[in-house]
């Protein structure tokens, strides 16, 4: 019976551990971790991290995706459905709780108080460092930054 219940457990352990492996992960509302679209991870984190969609308010993520040809001095153009699928999804995943329901100036993450306030410590030349270049490239610090995961544990400061 113990063997049996055992082999039950550590079935279900695997398959858990499968599955977190797998999935991408990013914060949401209040802190959660919720699985990325798999859509938004292919056409945003092409060219930068897929930031968490609980980074900024809705209001936020329906201007950024409202305005794709100049997506922050890039044209990030996407055809028209997949806007739609992505706007709705951020939409219902954006940011609610206290932190990021302010909208930041120029919808910019890197503009909103709460990350300013995370930040403080860091010095203005860190943000110039070549393997940093600006507060937008999380991944240069945060090591697990494209799992969405921005715990203090795992930054890394360039030299």
């Amino acid at each position: 019976m113990i063997r049996r219940l055992r082999s039950r457990f550590y079935k279900y352990c695997a398959g858990l551990l499968a599955a977190v492996g797998v999935a991408h992960t990013a914060l949401a509302d209040g802190g959660r971790l919720v699985p990325l679209l798999p859509k938004y991870q292919q056409e945003c984190a092409a060219c930068h991290v897929a930031y968490p969609p609980g980074m900024l308010p809705a209001a936020s993520w329906q201007r950024v995706m409202g305005n794709l040809k100049n997506h922050y001095g890039t044209d990030a153009s996407l055809d028209a459905a997949t806007v739609k699928d992505l706007t709705v999804w951020l939409d219902a995943r954006a940011g609610t709780y206290r932190r990021a329901a302010q909208e930041p100036p120029q919808d910019r993450i890197t503009r909103s108080a709460w990350f300013v306030r995370k930040h403080d410590e860091v010095a203005p030349a860190t943000w110039k460092l070549p393997a940093v270049k600006s507060a937008a490239n999380c991944i240069a610090c945060h090591t697990r930054a494209d799992q969405g995961e921005f715990n203090e544990r795992d930054i890394r400061i360039p030299r």
